[in-house]
């Protein structure tokens, strides 16, 4: 292991080089196997571990230039300023204008954000409500929930986007015989695929292409 002001020089030579990352690559330009070395040299130059990847790329604090909701991306790995994905999810509800639905902060971050948003619910860090059939997530505080939810509600119902769209009719086709609600079960598969349609989306879907199925008539044909 290199003493610490080769391990900052070392440091600050493979940043330089490449701005992001990953474990072995730090190990390798500090000489340890040490995890915890690593970290420990890491702290005295202030870092921030990747929103993505599970937290497997890490650079220093000083490196990104985020942008104006504080995110920066290189080659794929995303950062926050706020370290965390969940800090992130909590920041990115709380400065939203008409707050955020699971599909918007998923679209907007890159990752899936069903687990920090319940995290983040159940702990009182966030509220949720239902509008147009969607949850979307509000400011802990009261007046200021308030306040996001009622200019959620004067939106415009937005246009489906295309890629969406074609999700839906996807999951309809491979789905075959959908048992009803079809609605719901095409929003459940959608959802386990990390896909996020609401059921009236995909509603409004089937029905402009003709695909909502009515339960077959129980009426006896005459016999000849």
């Amino acid at each position: 292991m290199l003493d610490h002001d080769a391990s900052r020089l070392a440091l600050e030579r493979l940043f330089a080089h490449r701005p992001v990352a990953d474990l072995p690559r730090l190990r390798r330009a500090l000489g340890t196997r040490s995890r915890m070395s690593v970290f420990r040299r890491l702290s005295t130059l202030g870092y921030l571990s990747s929103y993505t990847h599970t937290g497997r790329y890490y650079t220093l604090r000083s490196i990104p230039q985020f942008d104006t909701d504080g995110l920066w991306r290189f080659e794929g790995a995303g950062f926050s300023r706020d370290g965390t994905l969940k800090a992130t999810v909590c920041r990115l509800v709380e400065i939203a204008e008409a707050g955020r639905t699971q599909r918007e902060l998923q679209m907007r971050l890159g990752v899936r954000v069903h687990n920090p948003l319940l995290d983040l619910v159940e702990g009182r860090q966030l509220r949720r409500e239902s509008v147009e059939d969607e949850y979307v997530y509000f400011a802990a505080a009261r007046a200021h929930a308030t306040e996001q939810l009622a200019r959620r509600r004067a939106l415009p119902t937005a246009p489906m986007a295309p890629a969406l769209e074609v999700e839906v009719l996807l999951e309809v086709i491979h789905g075959a015989r959908l048992p009803p609600p079809a609605e719901a079960t095409v929003a459940a598969r959608l959802a386990a695929r990390g896909v996020i349609a609401s059921v009236a989306e995909v509603a409004a879907v089937l029905d402009r292409h003709g695909l909502k199925k009515t339960p077959p008539s129980r009426s006896r044909r005459s016999r000849r």
